[in-house]
């Protein structure tokens, strides 16, 4: 080896020259963060004002809260909370079911040792009641957190919210993006993972039509169920350049949200080999529904709706799909449509739409599949269900509007419900009458004759009305996920499919009454009522005895069922609580779990239907109908 010369040789360690100093170059011009849609100062408060009221009746309603009678305000509905921190003053109704309605613009906080009282914060309430609730830190925190991303959303609505009569012009599209969301959850649009750019593009109050991007997955690890012909026809917009591999592969939609923060993240090892492959878009537009993971579809009505799985957390649970129930959804639904198709009064009487999911891919994760003790939002990470869209079963001259949108009131304080009545030209009482006989006896038929009970809350309930605006049928759509069935031997559950039996819950008599009474009852009604009450001049306490008399003229209408009524009893002195804010602040809080959670169980209430109570239905009409000897 040739020897270095002195000059040769480099010194183990060494300093840099001093570098001269570079030419100086413009900074890039950068734009200047987005400012959300809608807040403001003025819409901030309006919100937050809405929100606290509705924090204070709904907590109050589940027992997490006790308000006392304020003194001598007493008798004009004035009410206290006494914290350690702060009195809360507000004036309430109390309506049926034990709930309360709180006056927005009457909630005022006095902070111990102030001289007066000042206007309330919703965030700042939750610190000054988070002893008497009980909330431990971690809870704490992120409850401020979706508490302040549904402000958010709820200053974009208050920016460009619309009168009543601007509502009721709206198709059922138009208006899923005008809604306020779930009336009984406080923190009702957290979306906890969406950022304030996701939340800018991909909300339904964004109102903003997109594209989805597609994948190809091998068929070593997706399925698919339900109709190829329909399947085919949903894909064929999709160029895959898979060529005479096309075969191998499943197509789906993907959520552009969901791809980037759990699809790439998991799936990595399967994307690296070539099993799972991105396509771009099939350039169709699509416009999320209220619940944020259904699309309708813009560019073909006729098309049909898309459920993808969407890793947020919203409304208590992470909004993915869950594979087995993915899966079993076509079966579901054929089951579903068969009891109507074969049943007179469902099929030719009430007309019920039964929105199917007729169509699913379901792409199981490989590591997670046999894990059954990690939570349960490694098991619904991809895969889509198409369900049929409502369009293409109305009659010229119909709409359709959500359940829940009958809630909404309008930017000059006028409620939808009562410019629907108007413009029907019937008196309240007989379009509510109506109403209640559109909605109550496709279900009750259902639960009686079937022992099967659908969730019919605000988004799954929908009514379809006339050009007047007069109520004539009911959709139903979300089967899989919220259908249930009887754990009693009936003979109509005798024969279930094996793929059907395997997927569907099942639950007591009055756990099945429940999806009625929580879902329909306590989850719309309740808030319905004072609507009628307030602006329509229908006393609340006629409003239940309107429903009860419905129930009864059902009962009447099949005398042979009246074992069946007894089972399933609606009318009982009582039922029990469910309570969906205290599952968030004291159960599960934001803990992960390997199932799914359940709305939180806390004592019971009066039960409006049943005689005496809060609808004070006379006793000659809460008799059960037996059968005729």
């Amino acid at each position: 080896m040739p020897q270095q010369s002195p000059t040769d040789r480099q010194p183990l360690l060494s300093w840099p020259e001093p570098a001269l100093p570079a030419p100086a170059l413009p900074a890039p011009a950068l734009p200047a963060p987005a400012l959300p849609a809608g807040l403001t100062a003025e819409h901030w408060r309006r919100a937050g004002r809405a929100l606290l009221a509705k924090t204070i009746a709904e907590f109050s309603y589940e027992e997490l809260l006790a308000p006392e009678p304020d003194g001598e305000s007493a008798e004009a509905g004035g009410y206290l909370i006494r914290l350690p921190e702060a009195d809360y003053r507000f004036r309430a109704r109390r309506g049926a079911y034990g709930s309360w309605r709180v006056d927005p613009a009457s909630v005022v906080c006095t902070p111990a040792g102030a001289q007066g009282p000042v206007e309330g914060d919703p965030l700042v309430f939750l610190r000054h009641a988070r002893g008497v609730l009980g909330l431990t830190g971690d809870t704490l925190g992120h409850l401020i957190r979706e508490l302040t991303a549904t402000l958010l959303a709820d200053t974009r609505l208050l920016a460009e919210e619309l009168t009543a009569a601007e509502l009721a012009d709206l198709g059922h599209h138009e208006l899923e993006g005008r809604q306020t969301g779930h009336p009984w959850i406080v923190p009702n649009k957290g979306r906890v993972g969406f950022s304030a750019r996701d939340a800018a593009e991909w909300t339904p109050e964004a109102r903003a039509p997109q594209t989805l991007p597609w994948l190809a997955v091998h068929r070593s690890l997706a399925e698919f169920r339900g109709d190829p012909g329909l399947y085919a026809e949903e894909t064929a917009g999709v160029v895959s350049g898979l060529g005479e591999r096309a075969g191998e592969y499943l197509l789906l939609p993907v959520h552009p949200w969901q791809w980037d923060e759990v699809v790439v993240p998991l799936f990595a090892p399967w994307i690296a080999s070539g099993q799972i492959l991105p396509l771009p878009t099939d350039g169709e537009l699509r416009l999320p529904q209220q619940s944020i993971r259904s699309f309708f579809n813009l560019s073909r009505p006729e098309g049909c709706t898309v459920k993808l799985p969407l890793s947020v957390l919203n409304t208590l649970v992470w909004r993915g799909l869950p594979t087995e129930r993915t899966l079993a959804a076509p079966a579901v639904t054929a089951w579903i449509h068969g009891i109507r198709d074969a049943d007179p009064f469902l099929r030719d009487e009430c007309r019920v739409i039964l929105l199917g999911e007729l169509a699913s891919v379901a792409v199981d994760h490989p590591h997670y599949r046999g894990l059954p003790e990690v939570p349960y939002q490694y098991k619904e990470l991809l895969g889509a269900i198409w369900r049929e869209p409502l369009g293409r079963h109305l009659d010229a001259g119909e709409q359709a509007r959500t359940l829940a949108a009958l809630l909404q009131t309008g930017s000059d304080g006028r409620a939808l419900v009562a410019e629907l009545v108007a413009r029907s030209g019937l008196p309240a009482r007989d379009w509510l009458r109506r109403l209640f006989a559109v909605l109550l006896p496709p279900l009750l038929h259902f639960l009686y004759r079937y022992g099967t009970a659908f969730s019919p809350h605000g988004e799954n309930a929908i009514v379809v009305f006339d050009e007047r605006c007069t109520p004539v049928r009911l959709a139903v759509k979300d089967f899989v996920d919220d259908v249930n069935i009887s754990d009693q031997p009936l003979p109509e559950l005798a024969e279930l499919p094996s793929e059907v039996s395997g997927v569907l819950l099942r639950e007591g008599p009055a756990g099945l009454c429940q999806f009625l009474h929580s879902g329909l009852f306590i989850g719309v009604l309740r808030y319905l009522a004072p609507l009628f009450e307030d602006q329509l001049g229908l006393p609340e306490n006629e409003f239940w005895t309107l429903l009860g008399e419905r129930i009864l003229a059902h009962q009447r209408r099949f005398p042979e069922l009246g074992d069946r009524y007894r089972l399933f009893d609606l009318f009982t002195p009582t039922i029990d609580r469910l309570c969906l804010n205290r599952n968030r602040l004291l159960l599960d809080g934001y803990r992960d779990r390997p199932e799914r959670p359940h709305a939180a169980v806390h004592g019971v209430v009066e039960n409006a239907l049943h005689p005496g109570g809060p609808g004070a239905l006379p006793p000659q009409r809460a008799r059960v109908v037996t059968p005729a000897p």
